[in-house]
Parts: C-alpha cells; structure tokens; sequence
C-alpha cells in the first residue's frame, strides 16, 4: 500500500517525537498541512499501564492523557511547519492550556482521533485548537500552547 505524503506512520511519527513507550501517544498522522493542522490517531488499548488503577472495574482513559496526546500532536505539527526534527538540543514543550472540556469518557478499544490547528504563531509561541473525537463524537477541547525551549 501506497505512504501517502503527509501522512506518517510509527516509524515516522518516532522522528518527530522524543517519547517512548509508555508516554508516546500517537500512533499514526493521517494527514497534515504545514504551518496549519494535522489529525492523528491514537489507539487506545487495555494493556496500557494507566489501566490497571484507572479505573481497575471500569477503565477510560485519564482527560491529563487525552491532553496530552493533543499536546504531542501539536509538536509534530510545529515540527514539520519549521522543517525540523528534535536534535537533542531543544524541544516543543507544553506551555499554556486554556478552555479544557471533557465531555465523554474513552474506553480501551476505541480509536481517538486527535485533530490540531493552529491558531497564531507569536515570538516563539504556537497556539493551538485542539479537539479530540471518537467515531465523530467530540470527547475533548482546549486550546494548547507549545514553544521551542532549549532542552
């Protein structure tokens, strides 16, 4: 099957992202415009660790994780609008969330789409729309913002 340009698999999605297991949570970008938006994909399954005390009977997925699988949408979306990977030397941190709701609880076996877009770039500092869905139904929104910070 055919890559197609402004998608990314794992492999890519590893480039632009310094987490590892357990902490990265974006599986795959479905489509991206520099300087824009992006959608991506994250798979949400029962073997994850947050699981086995969140919660033990009834397990979703914890709103600071939903947050944060935007916020790593985000760096990929600032990465690839800059044309840069991380280097070691610096890296987007999460610096700002305004406006956070959470309306539906995510359940292990559901796929969270996460769609990011950008709403203005100011001395250094992105500002994101970020809205996180499942089959069409919007479980999360904030508005997040990120900025290059020396590591």
């Amino acid at each position: 099957m055919e890559k197609q340009l402004n998608s990314m698999d794992i492999n890519d999605v590893l480039e632009y992202l310094p987490h590892r297991y357990p902490f990265l949570l974006v599986d795959k970008v479905i489509d991206f415009e520099a300087g824009q938006s992006l959608s991506a994909i994250k798979n949400v399954t029962y073997n994850e660790p947050q699981f086995t005390g969140h919660f033990p009977q009834k397990p979703i997925l914890p709103g600071v994780l939903i947050i944060e699988a935007l916020a790593q949408a985000t760096g990929i979306l600032a990465y690839k609008s800059t044309d840069t990977k991380p280097d070691g030397e610096s890296l987007y941190y999460l610096v700002g969330i305004d406006k956070a709701r959470f309306k539906k609880p995510v359940y292990p076996g559901e796929q969270l789409m996460l769609q990011v877009e950008v709403i203005k770039k100011m001395r250094g500092v992105w500002k994101f729309k970020a809205v996180a869905s499942v089959e069409d139904h919007i479980i999360a929104s904030a508005e997040l913002m990120c900025a290059e910070r020396d590591s």
